[in-house]
C-alpha cells in the first residue's frame, strides 16, 4: 500500500523545485477558523429562522436538538473529508506542471469547489437518497432513522480517512453508496423482510453503473484526447514535462488553470450534493414541520397541482378493478408495503394510490398552496407525496402495462410536481456544505497530490497529459451532475492520468495502479460491512434511548 509522502518519496516535487511543505501564515489559520465559526453560526441561525417561520411554533426537544447537531456535524465532516480527499486530484496537474504554486492552487480549487456546490441543482442529492429503504426515509426522526444517518456517514468517513492516510486515491461516492447499501441490507436482515425491501436496487444499479463506467471513460477518452492534441498541435513544448528552471508558457499555463478550475467546479457540483440529501433527511426527521415540504414552491403552481392530482386519482382508479377505496391511513400502509415487496401491480394498490392522489390534492386545495399546508399536517402530506411519487417512478421502471399514453403522461407530470413539493435544498444547506467542502480542499491535500503527480506514471507529467486528463474529468463529472448521477472525481481523474501515460508510452507504476484498483474493488464491500455493523449496533443503542 502507498504510504504518506516523505522527503525521500517526493523526488519529482524536489526535482521540479516544488515546495509541498504547505506552510500557512498564522493569519490564514485564523481566517480558516473564522470562516468555520461563521458557517456554524449561519447554520444555527438559519435553522432557528426556518423553524420559527414554518414550524408553527413547535419547539424541538433538547435531546432531538442535540442529535440534530451531532448528525449535521458528521454530515459536514463527511463533506470536509471529501474535500481534502477528492479535490487533491484537481490540483495535482497544475502543481506538477508548475502552473500554480501549491498553496495558491489549493485555495483556488477550494473557492471553485465552493461555487460548484452553491450553484448545484440538487439532482444528485436525491438520486442517492432514493436508494434507501422507504420505511427509513419516512421515519427519519425515529431511532432507526438516526441509526441510519449516523451509520452511513460514519462508515463513509472511516473508509475515506483510512485510504487518505495511505495516500490512495479513493472514491467518496463509492464509500457513501456502499454505506447506504449496508444500512439497507442490515435493515432488511434485522426486520426479516423480503429481498426487495432493503434498498431500491434498480436505482442502486443505475448509480453503480455510472461509478463503474466513468473511470473507464476517463481512461479511454483522456488517451484519445492526448493523441488528438498530437495531431492538431505540433508545439513540442506542450508535450514536454515541466522544467524546474521556468514556468510554462502563458497559453499552456492558462489552459491548465482553466482545466483545474473546471474540475474543481464540477467536483463541487457533483460531490457536494452527496451530503445535501443526507442533511435534508436529518432536518426532515428532527423538524418536519419546517423541512418536510418545499415552502418555496410558487403559489402559481397550485391550480396545475390540483388538476393533475385529480387526473392521476382518476387514472389509478380506472385500474383498481373494482377494489374498494381504503381509508387514507390504510392507503399509506398499502402503498408502503407494495413498494417494499414489489406488489405495485395489484388492484388494491391502484385503489390506494387513487386515494392518496385525491387526498394530496384536497390537502393542497384546502391550504391554498403547498407552501401554506398547516404545520400539523406537513408530515402526513409529505409522506403521501413521497409514497405516491416513488410508486409512479417504480411503475415506470417496472414497465407495468395497461396504462394509456394519456395516463402515463399524467403520472409523469404528477410525479414531477410531487418531487417539486418534497425535493428541495435550502440555500443555507448549500452554503454550509460548500464551506465544508471548500475548506476541506485546503487541508490534507498533499498525500493524494503526491500519488497522482508522482506515482501513477513512470515519467513526469507533461502539460498535454495534465490538460487531457482534466478536460475529460470536468466534462464527465459535469455531464453526470446534469443527469443526476454521482460519479467519482478521484477515479475519473486518476484513470485519465493513467490513460495519458499509456497513450504517450510513458509507462505506469503498477504498484500504485494496483493499490488504486484494489481500493476501487474493496470500497463497496468494506463500506457495506462497516455501515451494516454500525447500523445493527446503533439501532439497539439509540432505540434504548428513545
Amino acid at each position: 500500500m502507498a504510504t504518506a509522502p516523505t522527503a525521500a518519496e517526493n523526488s519529482t516535487a524536489r526535482s521540479l523545485n516544488i515546495d509541498l511543505s504547505g506552510k500557512i501564515h498564522p493569519a490564514g489559520v485564523f481566517g480558516f477558523f473564522l470562516v468555520l465559526v461563521a458557517g456554524g453560526c449561519y447554520a444555527v441561525y438559519s435553522i432557528a429562522s426556518d423553524i420559527r417561520t414554518y414550524g408553527g411554533g413547535e419547539p424541538i426537544a433538547v435531546g432531538a436538538f442535540l442529535l440534530l447537531g451531532l448528525a449535521l456535524l458528521i454530515a459536514l465532516g463527511f463533506e470536509f473529508v471529501n474535500g481534502f480527499h477528492d479535490t487533491a486530484n484537481a490540483v495535482a496537474t497544475v502543481i506538477y506542471t508548475r502552473s500554480l504554486p501549491p498553496l495558491f492552487a489549493v485555495v483556488w480549487s477550494g473557492f471553485f469547489n465552493f461555487l460548484g456546490v452553491a450553484l448545484s441543482s440538487g439532482a444528485v442529492a436525491y438520486s442517492i437518497v432514493t436508494i434507501l429503504p422507504v420505511e427509513l426515509i419516512l421515519q427519519t426522526g425515529s431511532a432507526g432513522g438516526y441509526a441510519m444517518i449516523f451509520s452511513l456517514l460514519l462508515a463513509a468517513v472511516i473508509w475515506n480517512l483510512g485510504t487518505w492516510f495511505f495516500g490512495i486515491p479513493n472514491s467518496s461516492s463509492h464509500a457513501l453508496i456502499g454505506s447506504i447499501l449496508g444500512v439497507g441490507l442490515a435493515n432488511q436482515l434485522l426486520k426479516h423482510r423480503s429481498g426487495a425491501s432493503g434498498v431500491d436496487w434498480s436505482q442502486a444499479l443505475k448509480i453503480l453503473e455510472a461509478l463503474l463506467f466513468s473511470p473507464l471513460c476517463g481512461f479511454a477518452l483522456a488517451a484519445i484526447l492526448l493523441l488528438a492534441f498530437k495531431v492538431v498541435l505540433h508545439n513540442k513544448k506542450f508535450y514536454e514535462p515541466a522544467s524546474p528552471e521556468e514556468t510554462p508558457p502563458w497559453w499552456i499555463r492558462s489552459l491548465l488553470i482553466l482545466t483545474c478550475t473546471g474540475v474543481s467546479f464540477a467536483h463541487g457540483g457533483n460531490d457536494g450534493q452527496k451530503g445535501m440529501g443526507i442533511i435534508m433527511l436529518i432536518l426532515i426527521g428532527v423538524a418536519p414541520t419546517a423541512y418536510a415540504l418545499n415552502r418555496t414552491m410558487p403559489d402559481a403552481a397550485t391550480p396545475a397541482f390540483m388538476k393533475t392530482s385529480a387526473a392521476a386519482a382518476q387514472a389509478f382508479q380506472g385500474h383498481a378493478g373494482g377494489a374498494p377505496a381504503p381509508q387514507v391511513i390504510d392507503a399509506r400502509k398499502t402503498v408502503d408495503s407494495a413498494l417494499s415487496d414489489g406488489g405495485l401491480n395489484k388492484p388494491q394498490t391502484f385503489a390506494a394510490l387513487s386515494v392518496l392522489s385525491q387526498d394530496i390534492g384536497n390537502q393542497v386545495k384546502s391550504a391554498g398552496a403547498v407552501s401554506k399546508v398547516p404545520a400539523a399536517q406537513t408530515q402526513n402530506v409529505r409522506n403521501e407525496m413521497y409514497l405516491t411519487a416513488q410508486a409512479i417512478t417504480q411503475i415506470g421502471k417496472q414497465k407495468i402495462g395497461g396504462f394509456s399514453a394519456a395516463d402515463s403522461k399524467t403520472f409523469k407530470s404528477f410525479g414531477g410536481l410531487l418531487n417539486g413539493g418534497t425535493r428541495f435544498i435550502p440555500i443555507w444547506v448549500k452554503i454550509t456544505v460548500a464551506l465544508a467542502l471548500g475548506l476541506g480542499t485546503m487541508i490534507g491535500w498533499k498525500r493524494i497530490v503526491v500519488t497522482v503527480g508522482e506515482k501513477i506514471g513512470k515519467q513526469h507529467l507533461s502539460y498535454a497529459q495534465g490538460a487531457s486528463a482534466e478536460i475529460i474529468a470536468a466534462i464527465t463529472i459535469g455531464g453526470a451532475e446534469y443527469l443526476g448521477l454521482p460519479v467519482s472525481t478521484t477515479h475519473i481523474l486518476s484513470s485519465g492520468v493513467a490513460g495519458t501515460m499509456v497513450a504517450n508510452g510513458s509507462g505506469l507504476q503498477w504498484s500504485t495502479v494496483r493499490n488504486i484498483a484494489l481500493a476501487w474493488v474493496l470500497t463497496l464491500p468494506a463500506a457495506i460491512t462497516i455501515s451494516g455493523l454500525l447500523y445493527a449496533a446503533l439501532s439497539s443503542v439509540i432505540g434504548g434511548l428513545h
